[in-house]
């Protein structure tokens, strides 16, 4: 049996130890082989001294915290303790990819969403595919605002088609800005979890952060960006080329898209599929699924993608005996 000591310096007690002690009671749960006790500003922790180095890892992870935010609640240690039930080593602070707005702790929570992260840090080209829901392009702005933040880059371009369920942006109200937002909605509110409001609007009123339509893309070289293509799936062959072709040194691109949902018109082919289909084999190029099984938003949406996946099968396996009974007739 190891003892060791963490004296607490500097630091409010009954905000960092939480109401009745509730942090250090959830870190004490997380650990049940050893004895975690506060008293005073010491916190003594009694046990094996492998996981005593968790442990110290952890409170200074969480010392670190309350050091950037002021606050430390019952939900930011859980942050820290649980990430989908990966070993504590591995949910450190190397699987942060950025400390948003209030204390928000963004990281993956599937392992898809993992693989996705280690897919960016490994390629500078990565296709990102999955159904809503499953966090792609949410992951996706949080690397590029990571890069931005560390200078490995020094700008994010964020980009999509502008098609929508038919709808035509010359019919819309507003000028070109009004006319695209309710289409970038989305990358809107993720960037809000990540980069204080007055920080954002300097960033864009200086093209830190440019949100453009892919059409702009045309006859650009993207260097030194980190570049974000979403909803990719509505892309033609010519549109994706053009963006693929835009590429500059230093840069990194994230493509993500939802095959099952491409709004192009019945003929028009979509330009993800084919990419995907030439590009598969090209070295240093990342291609990362998700599934039902990574959807963070309600659980209802997982159980409606896993319906209309299952319905999808249904027509399939229909057609092929279809086919299969006009063949041997």
């Amino acid at each position: 049996m190891v003892e060791k000591i963490i004296t607490l310096e500097n630091v409010p007690l009954a905000e960092f130890l939480g109401t009745a002690n509730e942090n250090i009671r959830q870190i004490a749960q997380a650990f049940p082989q050893s004895k975690i006790v506060s008293r005073g500003n010491e916190i003594r922790i009694q046990g094996g001294a492998p996981e005593i180095l968790r442990i110290n890892d952890l409170i200074n992870l969480l010392l670190e915290h309350f050091d950037r935010f002021g606050h430390l609640t019952p939900e930011n240690v859980k942050d820290y303790l649980d990430i989908e039930g990966i070993p504590f080593e591995e949910a450190s602070r190397d699987q942060v990819i950025v400390f948003g707005n209030k204390g928000l702790v963004i990281k993956p929570k599937s392992p898809n969403q993992r693989k996705l992260v280690e897919a960016a840090m490994k390629n500078d080209l990565v296709f990102a595919l999955g159904p809503a829901g499953t966090g792609k392009t949410y992951i996706a702005v949080a690397l590029a605002v990571r890069a931005l933040k560390n200078r490995e880059v020094k700008r994010i371009i964020i980009t999509r088609p502008a098609v929508e369920a038919g709808e035509n942006l010359g019919f819309l109200p507003g000028d070109l800005q009004e006319k695209l937002d309710p289409y970038l909605r989305p990358i809107y509110d993720a960037l809000a979890d990540m980069v204080p409001p007055e920080k954002l609007k300097y960033y864009q009123e200086t093209r830190v952060i440019e949100i453009a339509p892919l059409a702009y893309m045309r006859g650009r070289t993207l260097h030194d960006a980190y570049v974000l293509l979403d909803e990719a799936q509505n892309t033609t062959s010519e549109q994706i080329k053009m963006f693929l072709t835009r590429m500059g040194p230093n840069s990194k691109v994230i493509i993500t898209g939802d095959q099952t949902q491409v709004d192009l018109p019945v003929r028009q082919k979509s330009g993800l599929s084919e990419a995907l289909r030439i590009l598969k084999d090209v070295k240093g190029i990342g291609i990362v699924s998700l599934s039902g099984r990574d959807v963070i938003r309600h659980k209802l949406v997982k159980a409606i993608i896993e319906a209309y996946e299952k319905t999808e099968q249904e027509k399939d396996q229909n057609r092929n005996d279809a086919n299969s009974r006009k063949n041997n007739g």
